[in-house]
């Protein structure tokens, strides 16, 4: 009895084991199904709300309402916008939960002629058709879209577009913002550049038309009540809370003036300054109206500048080669590494500036450098910097005169970019407005002549500022162009725009930390986030470097022997141009085939250059693709090996 008792036993200890584990299982699926818990283990926390949307929920004192519009129909929705569906309703969750029950959330499914799709007609909610296997369908619409509303304010997101997937946190509490808050401040924009859009002249001439604004301009029109003001004005709105000047090319010392007094009075300045427009050169009418264009003075603030203690040469831009950036020049699309294009990553931006703490990525094309030390007063913070491994080199050569590589000495100096002045300002203009020319001015003058307060005019100016002012400089202006911060795709007659670097973030966050909303910022700075690979450039550029001086020589030797050909056929007589004697045929012939050699030469080296270059990038990608694979094989045959030879010693 007893044998048969001890040869069932391991059989029953078994069955009771797996019996306990089941009834475990059971027990906490029950007790954790009672309890909501998400655990976010990506680095950015990109599925957790941020500190700057907590803090803005926390303000709601009203209720807000969320009416979500999302198709449920099986084979309406394609499959890639359902998931995205799936991510838009868990963070309105997320948002709801935050709010402390001061956010309701409505669902609707807008199938065809339903009340639900009237209610997302009127909400301004758009209906999308989506092609599947490359057939449109034309009939049922698609729509993932919401408004959100607010005692009677209402902002609508007519489509949730996946490309902005990393901006949606930013762009739910944006409208939750603007219901909550309606009143949006005074913005005024300044500049030499048509971003406002403007009829281009040579696509009149192609048939074409009206250029659309900047999508800087539309971006911050949704935060702001946005005014273009006149790059001749000599006076600011006393509305406008904060200016923004894009290349104020030629710029009036009147005008000058006026920013200096609104500067006075505490308005906030945001100045895009540029010593090489390219932008400004593409709407040129024909080449040597971009020659002119590209030779002229770029864009500075030369008087206000001065009084601040700082510099801006507009002769020289700055080359970086720890940022340079792999541009596509040329009828053949040949790519090649530009210096003067700065794809600046986390070193050169300043860590611990709320504009700029969570910004990783920019990039800055033909920028300029400050130097000098701010006035008595003032304090300096610099936000973007180059590398030490920088030169300054000549505008004219960088736009025109191709590799700014070739015999490249490094300052070791780390140059401003971007620095935002603060402090007591003093006037540029210590004798008053500068010309006396104007109407205003000559009518005063003959108000005074008649005795009618002859001295008021004069002393009407602001001298010095009474509370601490805020001016921010950029060296570059072409980083807000669209072409460099955005990619804009158009998706059935709607412009689907999604960012690639910080550029945009970086202004708007300037802009709105210069308006007061620090919150935004924490909201929309991690929204764009691209992981450069520095060690890959790092190594690539040491791989470039092998080969620069030798390609230089041979560049060299090929220069050599074309001018030595020259020579030869322009020193031959008059008479003997037709026949050139036998002795100089040789010659020539023989640099021909010394030019052909080296041709073929060079033609090798950067063959071999691009070919390790293609090598590296293989190599990593492989190490990348197998290497966990064989170190966890690697580990589990060790585990193994060692278990064993713990068994094999019992």
């Amino acid at each position: 009895m007893n044998a048969n008792i001890k040869k069932w036993e391991p059989y029953i200890y078994s069955g009771i084991g797996v019996a306990a584990m089941f009834l475990a299982l059971v027990a906490v699926g029950a007790i954790t199904s009672t309890v909501k818990a998400r655990l976010d283990l990506t680095e950015d926390r990109v599925f957790t709300l941020s500190e700057g949307t907590r803090k803005i929920l926390n303000k709601i004192d009203t209720p807000v309402i969320i009416n979500f519009y999302c198709t449920r129909g099986e084979n309406q929705m394609p499959v890639a916008l359902k998931n995205y569906a799936q991510r838009v309703e868990d963070l309105l969750a997320e948002y709801r939960q935050a709010s402390r029950g001061k956010i309701e959330i409505r669902k609707f499914d807008p199938q065809p002629d339903s009340d639900a799709e009237d209610s997302a007609r009127l909400d301004g909610v758009e209906g999308q058709n989506f092609s599947e296997g490359g057939v449109i369908n034309l009939g049922e619409k698609v729509y993932l879209g919401l408004a959100i509303s607010c005692l009677d304010q209402k902002v609508a997101i007519p489509f949730l577009d996946p490309t902005r997937e990393r901006l949606l946190e930013y762009d739910l509490t944006r409208a939750i913002a603007r219901v909550i808050n309606p009143t949006k401040p005074t913005l005024g924009v300044m500049s030499g550049l048509p971003v406002f859009g403007q009829t281009n002249p040579m696509l009149m001439r192609m048939g074409g038309g009206q250029q659309d604004p900047w999508v800087l301009i539309n971006e911050l029109k949704r935060d702001f009540d946005v005014k273009q003001v006149d790059l001749t004005a000599e006076k600011i709105d006393d509305s406008i809370n904060v200016l923004l000047v894009i290349h104020p090319s030629n710029i009036s010392e009147k005008t000058q003036f006026a920013l200096d007094q609104f500067v006075l009075r505490g308005g906030r300045l945001v100045a895009l300054l540029d010593p090489m427009s390219i932008v400004a050169t593409r709407n040129s009418l024909n080449m040597q109206d971009m020659m002119q264009r590209a030779a002229s003075g770029g864009s500075t603030l030369d008087k206000l500048l001065k009084a601040w203690g700082l510099e801006f040469d507009v002769s020289k831009v700055i080359a970086d080669k720890n940022y340079v950036t792999q541009v596509r020049r040329g009828d053949r699309g040949v790519v090649a590494p530009e210096a003067t294009w700065l794809s600046l990553t986390q070193d050169a931006i300043d860590r611990a500036d709320v504009t700029t703490s969570e910004i990783d990525s920019l990039l800055l094309v033909g920028a300029g450098v400050f130097t000098g030390s701010p006035a008595s007063g003032i304090t300096q913070t610099v936000l973007l910097k180059s590398s030490g491994n920088s030169q300054l080199v000549d505008k004219m050569l960088a736009q025109f005169g191709g590799d700014t590589t070739k015999d490249f000495s490094p300052s070791g100096k780390e140059y401003a970019l971007a620095v935002r002045l603060t402090g007591k300002f003093k006037t540029a203009f210590p004798d008053g407005k500068p010309g006396g020319d104007s109407q205003s001015d000559k009518k005063d003058e003959k108000e005074g002549e008649s005795g009618n307060k002859p001295e008021e005019k004069k002393s009407d100016w602001l001298k010095e500022s009474t509370t601490d002012g805020v001016v921010v400089l950029i060296g570059d202006s072409d980083f807000a162009y669209d072409q460099f911060c955005v990619s804009i795709q158009n998706f059935f007659g709607h412009r689907l725009i999604s960012p690639f670097n910080g550029n945009l973030n970086f202004i708007q966050n300037v802009v709105e930390q210069l308006m007061g909303d620090s919150d935004l910022i924490a909201v929309r700075s991690r929204a764009v986030k691209n992981r450069p690979f520095t060690l890959v450039r790092k190594i690539q550029a040491q791989a470039e470097e092998q080969y620069r001086a030798k390609i230089k020589q041979l560049e060299q030797d090929l220069v050599d022997a074309q001018q030595k050909i020259n020579e030869l056929q322009r020193n031959a007589d008059k008479s003997q141009r037709a026949i050139l004697p036998k002795e100089v045929q040789d010659e020539i012939k023989r640099f021909r085939q010394k030019e052909a050699a080296t041709n073929r030469e060079l033609k090798q080296v950067r063959k071999q250059l691009r070919r390790d270059i293609d090598a590296l990038e293989t190599r990593l990608k492989w190490i990348n693709i197998a290497g966990m694979p064989a170190m966890v094989t690697i580990a589990g045959v060790a585990l193994a090996i060692i278990k064993r030879k713990q068994t094999a010693a019992k």
